[in-house]
């Protein structure tokens, strides 16, 4: 600046000349930051903010990885595995399950419905048997021996029996554990056991015993009447019919001598046996006591001092008239 301005110039045109100066030096300052500023302004509007990059918002749906929101199928797949874990589907796991008891209870009432008809049939068989039993406890009429002794009679009903009464309490016998009472069940027959067919109606045999098959396994029944076996069992004993005649008896069965063998046949009136099987009971007429096994009655006595029974033959009023 010395040399711009020489000694010898007035101080009041040098200080306008440095002002000048200042003010050009200013300027150009001025200029270059305005300058440096729109270049950056520039750069602000360069592609940056016009970024093709928003252009690629098109990229969007070019982000085909948005078909990739099959990906939420997948998601949520693994959400439904996890949930067992959270117990939300474990409990629709469950709500299944409860339904599937409703179906297994439906089942069990279509069993028990089957077990309804299986008891029907039963039911039905029960009287198929007592049909049988009814032909096995009419008791046969004595035309060889005449009653010496007026009947009993009560309730519109006469008793007729040879020996007096006498009564002494029913004791059911025991025959052994080959001897089974009737309605006595079991699972499964002995080997032993051998088929016997009455009127279409098929009986299963074992030792003095005789079967009929059921549910699950085979319960004992009466014998019944036309059943002919080839062998008596241990036990049977030999009983009066007539001076000529006599049965065998074995477990409240009586049998008879036949071609084949000895068959089934109902008791005969004034037989008198010792013995009478499980399953009697004890029932009062009037002043006395009987003792019935199915639909015969026993009239106690004592013979030769012992305490016997006597096959009753009883007869309705009318019927004596």
């Amino acid at each position: 600046m010395k040399k711009i301005l020489p000694n010898n110039t007035n101080p009041i045109t040098r200080l306008g000349m440095l002002a000048f100066l200042w003010i050009a030096l200013f300027s150009s300052t001025l200029a270059q930051r305005r300058g440096g500023g729109g270049g950056a302004a520039g750069g602000r509007t360069a592609p940056t903010r016009q970024a093709p990059s928003r252009p690629a918002t098109p990229s969007l749906p070019a982000a085909s990885s948005r078909p990739a929101t099959p990906s939420r199928p997948n998601n949520n797949s693994n959400n439904d595995r996890s949930r067992p874990d959270i117990g939300n589907s474990g409990n629709r796991i469950n709500n299944n399950i409860g339904s599937g008891n409703k179906n297994i209870g439906s089942n069990n009432k279509v069993n028990i419905d089957n077990s309804k008809k299986n008891v029907n049939i039963n039911v039905d068989n029960s009287k198929n048997i007592k049909v049988n039993n009814n032909r096995n406890t009419v008791v046969r009429h004595n035309s060889y021996r005449p009653y010496t002794r007026p009947p009993y009679r009560y309730g519109g009903m006469n008793f007729y029996c040879h020996g007096p009464y006498f009564y002494h309490p029913y004791r059911p016998f025991y025959w052994g554990p080959v001897w089974h009472p009737w309605g006595f069940f079991v699972a499964a027959l002995a080997t032993t056991a051998i088929i016997v067919s009455i009127e279409n109606q098929q009986y299963h045999y074992d030792q003095g015993v005789y079967y009929m098959a059921g549910n699950g396994g085979y319960t004992v029944v009466q014998a019944p009447v036309g059943a002919t076996i080839t062998t008596l069992p241990e036990k049977t004993e030999t009983v009066q019919v007539t001076e000529t005649v006599n049965n065998y008896y074995y477990g409240g069965t009586f049998y008879e001598k036949s071609d084949k063998g000895y068959t089934v046949v109902p008791p005969t009136a004034g037989t008198i046996v010792e013995n009478l099987p499980e399953g009697g009971e004890e029932v009062t007429m009037g002043d006395q006591k009987y003792v019935k096994v199915g639909e015969t009655y026993y009239q106690p006595i004592q013979k030769d001092g012992k305490n016997m029974y006597e096959v009753v033959e009883v007869k309705t009023e009318d019927k004596d008239q």
